[in-house]
């Protein structure tokens, strides 16, 4: 397959590249286009205790793909299953827009992100197969520059879309974007294989989407629904912890396993996706929390709320085209301490946050986080498949992504319950008695994002609550510094490899295979 450049001409290769970016924009962008638009359906569809499951439910579906069709691509294929999984996107994105209610939305969002899952990780594994060594710094830089792009620049386009044509236009917006993607990959893309006979492992991937779902319910419902001392919970956890070593078992022993344990061994491998994890856990919070502290504390529309991550974008962009032009001069730890030194501070400016904090102070945070995050994007990708075999890089570029996309759902579920909580506690300590009837209930601050609501607060009331938001959110950031911390340790543990380009290349790619 890494001969398949010289088989297409520039301009064909040029079209593959467009398409799989264009397949990246989509599946990335996806949830923080959403999450600006959420109110908004909330307000239309109703089941405001249910919202959060929109998200989660995509997440968790797209981390439960993106293994398994990482390691079908390396026995069947990168093609059919990439085509495969866009066109399972796609139809997931057309009933997402038709969803009447929350419930129905979270279902469709969920076949929804199953082709999501398909999509990233074999659309960097095509990329590298393509590409001689000498260029896949560089390609993998634009790579992650569209990922990182797409993180934050969703919500200003969800907001713009939500505020001037309609949500559902969040979902249908990526039906024509898939249609061009699918028509350079089946019409440009040459894909050539030796076919072998492998087995599926269905074991490992039924205990893996069972222990990641039933994860999801405990940390969802636990402290809400039901106590974290519940039968319900107990039950759920204890499901988790044996559809764990379930998986590992069946994983250890299985001929084609969807997470090659066998990868771990190599310190660089392991160490990127503890990277990864925890980077993964920490910049969510920023593309969550930012929005809503300057919509809901700063004030502004969702527009101005989407605008704020501008900054955040082009640290990224700039992070990660950075990153993919270093990797061939230095080792991945070298340029990924410099991405956690970034990264770190800029969580712990955030943590600083009050309501006096002006727009300026934090635009010049977002910029460092979004800078050390942005490196990430294209090192880690390049890392995790360092000297690898062609048969284990989908297998290790969707471990990756999986990895990422689990320290996401995890930080998001876990933060959202420590902000919710700060929140709540803060409201007692803001209200006297006499008001404590006009403070919103369960940590609901909806309607602190609506400038129609805010004016019919009396002043007192409004900045009460609006100060409780602030210091829950920044305590929210303080608490990130544990994963962006431990990143760093992870950092620590990568070693001296890097990138090897020309000759050399050769001979070791030689000496692997």
């Amino acid at each position: 397959m890494e001969a398949q450049l010289s088989k297409n001409d520039s301009s064909k290769t040029k079209f593959v590249v467009a398409g799989l970016l264009l397949g990246i924009l989509m599946a990335a962008m996806d949830n923080t286009i959403v999450a600006t638009a959420m109110a908004t359906i909330v307000g239309d569809l109703g089941g405001f205790d249910k919202f959060v499951w929109v998200t989660s439910a995509y997440m968790v579906a797209t981390m439960a793909g993106m293994p398994i069709f990482g390691k079908l691509s390396d026995m069947y294929g990168r093609k059919r299953f990439y085509i495969g999984g866009l066109i399972l996107f796609l139809f997931g994105s057309a009933l997402c827009g038709t969803a009447s209610s929350i419930e129905q939305l979270s279902i469709y969002r969920a076949i929804q992100g199953i082709g999501g899952g398909a999509l990233m990780p074999i659309a960097f594994t095509i990329m590298y197969d393509i590409f001689p060594p000498e260029k896949r710094g560089k390609m993998t830089g634009l790579f992650g520059a569209v990922f990182g792009t797409s993180s934050v620049f969703g919500p200003l386009l969800g907001a713009y879309i939500t505020d001037y044509i309609s949500w559902h236009w969040v979902f249908y917006i990526n039906i024509p974007l898939g249609l061009i993607s699918f028509f350079f990959i089946t019409k440009y893309y040459n894909e050539s294989l030796e076919y072998r006979k492998q087995k599926i492992d269905w074991a490992g991937a039924i205990t893996l989407v069972i222990s990641i779902v039933c994860l999801m319910f405990a940390l969802e419902l636990g402290g809400k629904e039901y106590a974290w001392d519940s039968n319900v919970i107990i039950g759920l956890f204890s499901t988790v912890v044996i559809m764990l070593i379930i998986f590992f078992f069946v994983e250890r022993n299985a001929t084609e396993p969807i997470i090659s344990f066998h990868l771990f061994k190599k310190p660089l491998f392991a160490a990127s996706q503890g990277v990864a994890f925890f980077y993964g856990a920490a910049f969510i919070i920023c593309t969550v929390y930012i929005p809503i502290f300057v919509q809901g504390v700063l004030g502004g529309s969702a527009s101005n709320a989407g605008l704020i991550l501008t900054p955040m974008m082009v640290g990224s962009v700039i992070g990660s085209q950075t990153g993919g032009q270093l990797v061939s001069r230095t080792s991945y730890r070298n340029i990924m301490i410099v991405s956690g030194v970034f990264f770190v501070l800029g969580i712990y400016l955030l943590s600083t946050l009050t309501m006096e904090t002006p727009r300026t102070l934090v635009t010049m945070f977002m910029v460092l986080a979004g800078l050390g995050v942005g490196f990430s994007f294209s090192v880690l990708s390049m890392a995790s498949i360092h000297k690898l075999e062609m048969r284990d890089r989908g297998s290790a570029t969707s471990t990756n992504s999986f990895f990422r996309s689990l320290g996401m759902t995890l930080g998001v579920t876990i933060f959202g319950t420590i902000q919710n909580h700060v929140f709540t506690d803060k409201l007692k300590a803001v209200f006297p008695p006499e008001l404590e009837k006009m403070a919103p209930k369960g940590g609901d601050t909806s309607f602190l994002l609506s400038p129609n609501a805010t004016e019919k607060l009396p002043p007192e009331v409004l900045s009460g609550i609006k100060e409780a938001l602030a210091t829950s959110i920044a305590n929210t950031f303080f608490w990130a510094l544990i994963p962006a911390t431990l990143s760093i340790i992870c950092i620590l543990l990568m070693g001296n490899e890097r990138l090897l380009t020309g000759p050399k290349t050769k001979q070791k790619q030689k000496q692997v295979s």
